[in-house]
C-alpha cells in the first residue's frame, strides 16, 4: 500500500549552501515540514535550522545518479514527501533527467534539454547571439594554438563551459594558453575565450510555469566573492528594463520552468548589459529578494501544488543585504579598501543580513567556519612569501 503523501512535507537538497537556508526558513516559517539532505556527512549549514525536521545524506548525485534516484524514491515514501526541491547544480541535472521515473514526488525543474542549454554557457551565448542579446566578444578555441594568429586584447576572461568556479584570468598569450589546457584537463572540454568587460554585475532572477513568468526580481552586486567574480557578498535589489527584456527573451526561448538566474555585466563603456551566463536552477542572493518581497521558495512551493501562481513582478528596490561570515569577511581580506564599506554595513540596521536571531544556530556555526578559512588563507599567504 502506498503512503498517503503529506502536502506539508517538502524535501530541499543541498543542505549545505547558504541559500538552502534561505528555501528552509521561507518554507518553515510557512508552517512547511522540511527534510534537508547532502551527500556529505559533515553536518551542513541548514541541518542547524530549528525549522528542519530532519537532515539526510544521499549519494552524490552526479558520481552515483543511480543511487541517488534510488535514494529519492525511497526516502518520499518513508518521510512522506511529495515535492522535492533542488538547490544545487548537481541535484538539479539528476533531478530533472530522472524526474519521468521518480512518479513519486514533483520536481519543479525544466525539461533535461532546456536545463543542458542553459547550464552550457557556450551553448546559451549562441542562443543569445541567435536572439539579438548582447554578449561580450567571444572566441571558441578548439585547441590553444587556435589563438595564435587571433586579434586579442588583453586581460581576456577564460571560463569553463559548465559548473561555476572554472574561471581564469589571462594576461599575455603564455598564460592564456595556460589556462585554456588547464581547464581543458579539468572539464574535458575546451572553455570560452571572452573580453574582459568593465562594470558591475547584475542578475535577473525569475520562477517560470511552463514557458511563462510567475515571478521576478533584480539586483546589482556591490561585494562578491571571490572577488575576480564570485556569488554577491553583498547586493542591492534594482529594476532595470533592458535586463527584464533580455532576460525573458532567452528563457521564453527555453520554454523555461522552475526558477533561475540570468547575469550580465554592465558595461561601463556603452552601459549595455552584456550576458555572461544563466544560472539554472537557486542563487546564491536570494535572501535579497525575499527581503525585497519576492519569497521565491514560497511562490515555487504553491505553484507546484495549486499548478500556478498569482504573477509577482512588484518588489522593494534599493534593498541591501549582505552575507557577513563568512562570504563578506573573506572580501574584505582580499580586498581590504572595502573595509570601511563593510564595517558601515554591518552595523546599519537598515542593512538587511542573513543573521535571524529566531533562528541563529546556522549564523553562530559561520564564526568557526569564518576562522578557519581565514586561517587557511593567512597559512596560504605565508607559504609563498619568500624566505
Amino acid at each position: 500500500m502506498q503512503p498517503i503523501i503529506n502536502k506539508l512535507n517538502v524535501f530541499v537538497t543541498d543542505a549545505a549552501y547558504k541559500h538552502t537556508l534561505s528555501v528552509v526558513r521561507s518554507l518553515g516559517r510557512r508552517g512547511l515540514n522540511v527534510y534537508c539532505g547532502s551527500s556529505s556527512a559533515s553536518p551542513p549549514i541548514a541541518s542547524f535550522s530549528r525549522y528542519t525536521k530532519q537532515t539526510l545524506v544521499y549519494p552524490d548525485p552526479k558520481a552515483f545518479p543511480d543511487l541517488f534516484k534510488a535514494f529519492i524514491k525511497k526516502s518520499s515514501k518513508k518521510l512522506c514527501y511529495g515535492i522535492v526541491i533542488p538547490v544545487g547544480y548537481d541535484t538539479t541535472f539528476a533531478l530533472s533527467k530522472a524526474k519521468n521515473e521518480l512518479d513519486e514526488v514533483q520536481i519543479p525543474v525544466s525539461d533535461f534539454e532546456s536545463l543542458s542549454t542553459a547550464a552550457s554557457k557556450k551553448k546559451t551565448i549562441f542562443l543569445a547571439k541567435e536572439l539579438g542579446i548582447p554578449i561580450p566578444h567571444t572566441l571558441t578555441p578548439t585547441s590553444s594554438m587556435d589563438l595564435k594568429g587571433a586579434d586579442l586584447n588583453y586581460p581576456l576572461v577564460v571560463k569553463g563551459v559548465r559548473d561555476s568556479g572554472f574561471v581564469k584570468y589571462a594576461y599575455d598569450l603564455q598564460s592564456l594558453k595556460q589556462n585554456i589546457n588547464e581547464i581543458y584537463r579539468q572539464q574535458g572540454e575546451y572553455p570560452l575565450v571572452q573580453e574582459c568587460i568593465p562594470g558591475a554585475g547584475h542578475g535577473f532572477f525569475t520562477l517560470f510555469n511552463n514557458g511563462e513568468p510567475r515571478a521576478i526580481f533584480m539586483h546589482r552586486r556591490v561585494r562578491m566573492y571571490p572577488i575576480t567574480g564570485g556569488p554577491s557578498t553583498c547586493a542591492e535589489s534594482v529594476y532595470e528594463p533592458k535586463l527584464l527584456k533580455f532576460s525573458l527573451k532567452l528563457l521564453k526561448a527555453l520554454n523555461w520552468h522552475g526558477v533561475a538566474m540570468v547575469e550580465f555585466i554592465k558595461d561601463l563603456r556603452d552601459s549595455e548589459f552584456k550576458l555572461m551566463e544563466i544560472n539554472p536552477k537557486f542563487w546564491g542572493s536570494l535572501d535579497l529578494a525575499i527581503a525585497s518581497g519576492i519569497d521565491f521558495p514560497q511562490l515555487l512551493y504553491t505553484m507546484v501544488l495549486e499548478g500556478d501562481v498569482k504573477p509577482t513582478f512588484n518588489y522593494k528596490t534599493g534593498v541591501r543585504f549582505m552575507w557577513p561570515f563568512p562570504d563578506d569577511f573573506l572580501h574584505v581580506i582580499d580586498k581590504p579598501l572595502d573595509i570601511k564599506p563593510f564595517v558601515l554595513d554591518l552595523f546599519n540596521p537598515r542593512i538587511c543580513k542573513n543573521i535571524d536571531f529566531t533562528d541563529l544556530c546556522p549564523n553562530l556555526t559561520q564564526l568557526p567556519e569564518t576562522a578557519y578559512l581565514l586561517r587557511s588563507k593567512l597559512r596560504r599567504s605565508a607559504s609563498t612569501i619568500p624566505r
